[in-house]
């Protein structure tokens, strides 16, 4: 039986980059920061108060991808086709004003919606998250 997720991937197009942004930006904490092949790292960052998850900052590189593929995945991250997930926070007001303050790019401003009140932004990537703060 499984018991819980703890590891999910976020493609990214700049590990260096991605490390900056959801480090400095977003205040996350890195777990993991490994050598692993001449395409990039494994690079794994977590929420603070939830070290028992794991995002790992995945590169898209020809390591792991056809050329082709690795072209196509490239250019639907770039162009904000994934969206990856949602964040939760105790104050989405105070947390959006700092993370804009930082250079995070909001598509959506705090908007109260049925499940609670929601901004969303995107990575350095392209990638788009929903920040939210429920019910």
């Amino acid at each position: 039986m499984i018991i819980k997720l703890t590891h999910v991937s976020v493609l990214v197009l700049n590990q260096a980059s991605a490390y900056d942004f959801y480090v400095n930006k977003l205040g996350f904490k890195v777990k993991l920061d490994l050598p692993m092949s001449e395409d990039g790292r494994w690079l794994t960052v977590y929420p603070p108060e939830q070290p028992d998850f794991e995002i790992i900052l995945a590169p898209v590189a020809r390591s792991f991808h056809t050329s082709e593929t690795t072209e196509i995945l490239k250019k639907l991250i770039a162009d904000g086709t994934f969206g990856c997930g949602v964040f939760t926070c105790k104050d989405i007001f105070a947390t959006y004003e700092e993370l804009k303050a930082k250079g995070v790019h909001f598509t959506k401003a705090p908007t109260k919606e049925f499940y609670g009140t929601e901004a969303i932004f995107k990575d350095d990537s392209g990638n788009w998250f929903s920040l939210a703060q429920l019910l």
